[in-house]
């Protein structure tokens, strides 16, 4: 049997079950902002509690360590509430129940909350603290960052006052993140007007799947196949050969994920039944050739529909799946500072009629605003192009590397004096709540890292204990060389 490890920083660990006897459901955090509150006054230190619902508590500077600038510690206080089928609990009310799995930490049935209740948690130890030295500190904890990052959207300029910020969301320990991406979503609305099908057609259901899928922002640069493209493509293909009709139209899922699969309902002159199929096993070993390495499930299938009287619009078709082969899709941009990170692209979501109408969701994501601005400008050119009315929303800000960090370069040399090798920086293309504080704090120079976190937003959610206390040990050593 493998051996289970402490709970240590003791401190640290403490804090967590506290708080996982609190419920924090995304946009329910009602509770745990009333705990935070009394947790800063019951320490006799400054406790705001801001508009939104994000709490910050101030702490002075220890002796010798006044002058020391002050650090924004921040987390966010909400958790994803996710159980197994067979799992009864009440989020509302229930407390999150841990167990120790070996080396990691694990809840039983559920999401275990480590994200971000371990930021949360470093944090209180920290004010709760007697014998650690640092500067003045300000802990900062925003509520609803995992269903829309409201509360940093909310947060007005002036509550925070700190030079420097440690974001602790991240979840990979010995990786520090110095840029994220900010993201926008353009939505696109082609109308469907009815029109009779000719007799005498072929009516057919191809179906695209089997691909990997992923998250639209950290796996664009996978080389991944996007089901909506490889549909619309062989739709195109057959559009130049014969007289093809739009019955119907399902791709896609998420917003924020490259789509795995779907498939569209069409009809062709009943000569070219055969033909159509012809082309469709040569598409599919073409697929299979460019993918070969990223798509090993990939399959493009067909099989006989039932026939109905109308589809859409001939005219309407044609020009809506023109715009949907040509709309951009993938990474766009490299960053000029890092070759090897995206820094702008597009993610055609999915592809639904719904009703009267098809409706089209992308997701753009850029470190820089100004070109995820223009990205969703592009997107939604193309869309317009083919008859289409669009919208994008305010979308949240990127996080771009500043190259000049002064605190990064603290923070590296207190990693590599505390463990003698060297940390990993890195930059995602996805956002975190930096993106929104860079936009509102310029000047605050900011990092994010955390310990090593597995299967976030699911119940197989663990916490590596060791690397929890190799970033207390890291945090605090960093806190006395601020300087």
């Amino acid at each position: 049997m493998e051996k289970q490890v402490k709970l240590v920083p003791q401190s640290v660990f403490e804090c967590f079950a506290e708080i996982n006897r609190i419920p924090r459901p995304s946009k329910r955090e009602e509770k745990m902002i009333a705990f935070l509150r009394q947790f800063g006054e019951s320490l006799g230190l400054e406790t705001v509690v801001d508009e939104t619902g994000n709490v910050l508590i101030r702490k002075p500077a220890t002796k010798g360590y006044e002058n020391y600038p002050t650090v924004i510690l921040q987390s966010h206080m909400d958790m994803v509430c996710e159980k197994a089928a067979d799992k009864v609990i009440d989020f509302d009310n229930d407390p999150i129940e841990t167990y120790v799995d070996g080396e990691w930490l694990r809840a039983k049935g559920t999401t275990l909350g480590a994200d971000d209740g371990i930021g949360v948690a470093m944090q209180m130890a920290l004010l709760k603290s007697n014998d650690i030295e640092h500067g003045p500190i300000e802990c900062v904890f925003t509520r609803d960052e995992e269903t829309g990052l409201t509360g940093a959207a909310g947060m007005k300029t002036g509550f925070m006052t700190g030079r420097y910020l440690i974001n602790l969301d991240s979840e990979d320990e010995g990786q520090i993140f110095v840029s994220c991406a900010g993201g926008a979503r353009t939505e696109a609305f082609f109308a469907w007007k009815e029109e009779e099908i000719p007799a005498n057609y072929y009516f057919f259901k191809v179906c695209v799947g089997g691909l990997t899928g992923g998250h639209s922002g950290d796996d664009i640069n996978k080389r991944r196949a996007n089901a909506n493209k490889v549909l619309v493509r062989f739709l195109c293909d057959e559009l130049a050969k014969c007289d093809l009709r739009l019955v119907d139209f399902q791709s896609g899922g998420l917003h924020n994920a490259i789509p795995r699969d779907g498939y569209a309902v069409c009809a062709v002159p009943m000569a070219f039944k055969e033909q159509v199929r012809v082309d469709l096993n040569t598409y599919c070993a073409e697929m299979r050739e460019e993918f070969s390495k990223t798509e090993p499930n990939l399959f493009v299938e067909m099989e006989t529909a039932d026939a109905v009287s109308t589809g859409m619009n001939k005219a309407d078709a044609d020009r809506m799946l023109r715009s949907l082969y040509v709309v951009h899709n993938g990474i766009y941009e490299m960053d000029q500072d890092l070759d090897w990170l995206v820094q702008t692209s597009s993610n055609l979501a999915s592809i639904h009629k719904e009703g009267n109408e098809v409706k089209v969701t992308t997701s753009q994501r850029s470190s820089i605003v100004a070109a995820r601005d223009n990205m969703c400008a592009i997107v939604r050119a193309a869309f317009e192009m083919g008859g289409a009315r669009t919208d994008t929303n305010e979308g949240y800000p990127g996080w771009k590397l500043n190259p000049d960090s002064e605190l990064l370069k603290v923070a590296v040399e207190s990693y590599e004096r505390v463990f003698g090798k060297s940390p990993k920086i890195l930059a995602i293309h996805a956002g975190l709540e930096c993106g929104l504080f860079s936009e509102k704090y310029p000047e605050i120079d900011m990092i994010s890292f955390g310990p090593t976190l597995r299967g976030v937003h699911s119940p197989d959610e663990c916490l590596l204990i060791p690397t929890v206390q190799m970033v207390w040990d890291h945090l605090l050593d960093l806190l006395k060389n601020i300087k």
